[in-house]
C-alpha cells in the first residue's frame, strides 16, 4: 500500500543489532516545509533511524515511503537521486580532493547528469549562481582548488549542508549540526536550513542543544530505548512527563 502524501513517512520500522533493539517499531511523518526535531539520550536510535530512511542500513519489518513511493528496498544512491539528502555528525567529504570536486558532487546529485558533465561547465553559470547565494547565507569563503582538509571542521559542516542544499532535496536528514560548531556558524548554519524549508524542504534535525531545538523545530519527537515517546509541539513536549524522567530532567 502506497501513501499520496507529499511527504516522507516512516512506518512501523524495526532494526534490531543482535539482542539490540535500536529502531522499535517507529512510526512518524515529516511534511514538506517543516522541520522535525529529533531528540533523546545517546543510544536512543535516533541516527540508526536516519540511516535507515537514508538506505544506509535496512530495516528488519516496517516501510518507508517518499512522496508517495515506497523506499524500503531501495538503495541509498537512489534514494540521494529521488531527493534525500543527508549530513552526519562528522561532515563526510573525499579528502583528498578539492572543495570544488567535493560541492559538484551535490550539483551532480541534484540534476542527475554525470560528474564528468558538471566538471566540464555543462551548467557552471547556475551553480556558481546558486552557491554564491548559499555561501553568502553560510559565510564562508574559499579558494576553490584547496583540499576539503584544509577547511576548519565548523566550516565543513556547515558547507556539507551547503552541499546537501545544491541537491535541491525534497528532504534532508541532519545529524548534530551544532556540534563542535562556535555560534556564529550555528546561526549561519540555521539560516540555511531555514532556507531550504522556505524553499519547500522538509528537515529532520538531530540535536543536543535543547534551546535550539525548542526554538527553531516546528515539530518534535522523542526516541528513548528505541521507541517513540513523545511527539508534538515543542511546548507539549517540555511539559511531557515522560520526556522530562528520561530526557530532559527537572529544574
Amino acid at each position: 500500500m502506497q501513501t499520496t502524501d507529499l511527504c516522507l513517512e516512516i512506518r512501523n520500522v524495526s532494526k534490531a543489532f543482535g539482542g539490540v533493539i535500536a529502531a522499535d517499531n517507529v512510526s512518524l511523518k515529516i511534511k514538506r516545509g517543516e522541520i522535525r526535531g529529533l531528540i533523546g539520550p545517546n543510544g536512543a536510535g535516533k541516527t540508526t533511524l536516519l540511516n535507515l530512511i537514508s538506505g544506509i542500513y535496512t530495516v528488519d519489518s516496517g516501510s518507508i515511503f517518499m512522496d508517495g513511493h515506497d523506499v524500503t528496498s531501495t538503495p541509498a544512491y537512489q534514494r540521494a537521486r529521488m531527493g534525500l539528502a543527508r549530513t552526519f555528525q562528522s561532515p563526510r567529504f573525499i579528502h583528498r580532493a578539492s572543495i570544488r570536486n567535493n560541492l559538484l558532487l551535490g550539483t551532480d546529485l541534484g540534476d542527475q547528469i554525470s560528474y564528468m558533465q558538471s566538471y566540464f561547465g555543462k551548467k557552471t553559470h547556475n551553480f556558481r549562481d546558486e552557491l554564491v547565494e548559499l555561501l553568502d547565507l553560510a559565510q564562508i569563503s574559499f579558494d576553490w582548488d584547496d583540499e576539503i582538509a584544509s577547511m576548519p571542521f565548523g566550516q565543513q559542516k556547515v558547507l556539507e549542508i551547503v552541499r546537501a542544499m545544491l541537491e535541491h532535496p525534497k528532504y534532508i536528514l541532519i545529524d548534530e549540526p551544532a556540534a563542535g560548531l562556535n555560534d556564529v556558524e550555528l546561526t549561519n548554519a540555521m539560516k540555511l536550513i531555514e532556507r531550504a524549508t522556505n524553499l519547500g524542504c522538509g528537515v529532520i534535525l538531530i540535536e543536543h542543544r535543547m534551546d535550539m531545538v525548542m526554538s527553531f523545530c516546528h515539530t518534535i519527537t522523542v526516541l528513548n530505548f528505541g521507541k517513540v515517546i513523545a511527539e508534538g509541539l515543542p511546548a507539549e513536549v517540555q511539559k511531557n512527563e515522560a520526556v522530562i524522567e528520561a530526557y530532559l530532567g527537572r529544574e
